[in-house]
């Protein structure tokens, strides 16, 4: 007897999940993301928020998860809706809510699903060029403008 092939479970409105944009001096922090959507790319450390959970509370917790560096907790920078194009029969649509967060300790340390991690000024963010995700200069250079007399 023949098997259905399986059908990847595709959910049914957007993911919210957040970004943890932390700057220091005139850098900001990045992850190269090992898993998908993103995979190889540079972009701020981040993901799904808990049931319960607030936005602040899910993106240290996500920073600390990925990268190892302690950080408290700001006001959101902004939002932005990601929506992938399909990909094997994947599409994802995420809402990204970008926290901006004040470093307290760690360098980073690629943990979880991180390759490598950075801290990187916007120019070298422009010179890595297609590697970095969409919006992530953009978000340093708002959350570096943050910290100007």
């Amino acid at each position: 007897m023949a098997h259905a092939p399986s059908m990847i479970h595709e959910p049914k409105s957007p993911v919210p999940a957040v970004l943890a944009v932390v700057a220091r001096g005139d850098r900001v922090l990045l992850v190269r993301r090992a898993n998908p959507p993103d995979a190889g790319c540079w972009g701020f450390p981040g993901g799904h928020i808990e049931w319960g959970e607030t936005t602040q509370a899910a993106a240290v917790r996500e920073l600390q998860e990925e990268t190892g560096v302690r950080a408290l907790p700001g006001d959101v920078l902004t939002v932005l809706e990601v929506i992938t194009p399909v990909e094997r029969g994947r599409q994802h649509h995420f809402v990204l809510i970008a926290v901006r967060c004040q470093w307290v300790a760690g360098e980073g340390v690629a943990n979880d699903d991180a390759f490598d991690v950075g801290w990187f000024s916007p120019q070298e963010i422009t010179d890595i060029g297609a590697t970095a995700s969409v919006d992530v200069e953009r978000l340093a250079r708002m959350a570096l403008a943050l910290d100007e007399p």
